[in-house]
């Protein structure tokens, strides 16, 4: 592949920029512990390769060249984002004893899952593989191998800088779970998955 060494240095810089993935991670890992951390991010990850097999065998090209498809995917991905955020300021009481107990919603369940409809269902992530990748692709070669070997190589890196999130966030978990804290970053990535899911209502093939 063309300078293979260079798509790894991007690829870094572009893991570890902060976006819906960070989000999500932070969330999950405050909130229900290291364990779901983890699963969120193999999650997340999984859903890379999906959209690197999608764009190695042309998936990605009918995405982009059909609008209606493209419109539901887009909507689909945006609502549940705005979702997850909304669920951050939905709390549901319940009785135990004599005290109350106070369950975010989306915590019961499954944080991979979650990870892996959020990545599959979000566009944007199609188009940064297909517009990103093919700059790397070497003439003459299997250009759906070179879409994979780039592709597990984003997801290694992924894993890696998700995990090392996850164990950071995971060591200072015990000053992160007071209360008022915990309540300021629910809100704070709440807002910021609502913002990314509306970001995502105006996205457009081309962008």
């Amino acid at each position: 592949m063309n300078d293979f060494l260079g798509y790894l240095l991007l690829t870094i810089f572009i893991v570890m920029s902060p976006g819906v993935d960070f989000a999500l991670i932070t969330k999950r890992t405050i909130s229900t512990g290291k364990n779901d951390g983890l699963k969120m991010a193999l999650g997340l990850t999984s859903g890379s390769i999906i959209h690197t097999l999608a764009a190695a065998f042309g998936l990605s090209v009918i995405l982009m060249q059909s609008a209606i498809t493209f419109e539901i995917i887009k909507f689909l991905g945006a609502f549940y984002l705005i979702y997850l955020g909304a669920s951050s300021f939905i709390k549901k009481k319940k009785r135990k004893g004599s005290e109350s107990v106070t369950n975010v919603i989306p915590q019961r369940k499954s944080a991979f899952k979650q990870g892996l409809i959020s990545n599959t269902l979000n566009p944007k992530v199609a188009i940064f593989f297909l517009t990103f990748l093919p700059q790397f692709v070497s003439p003459g070669l299997n250009t759906s191998l070179q879409f994979i070997i780039m592709g597990c190589g984003y997801a290694l890196l992924s894993i890696l800088w998700f995990t090392a999130i996850v164990f950071l966030l995971g060591y200072i978990r015990q000053w992160l779970m007071s209360t008022k804290v915990q309540s300021t970053i629910d809100k704070i990535t709440g807002i910021v998955l609502i913002g990314f899911g509306a970001k995502l209502l105006f996205t457009r093939p081309n962008h």
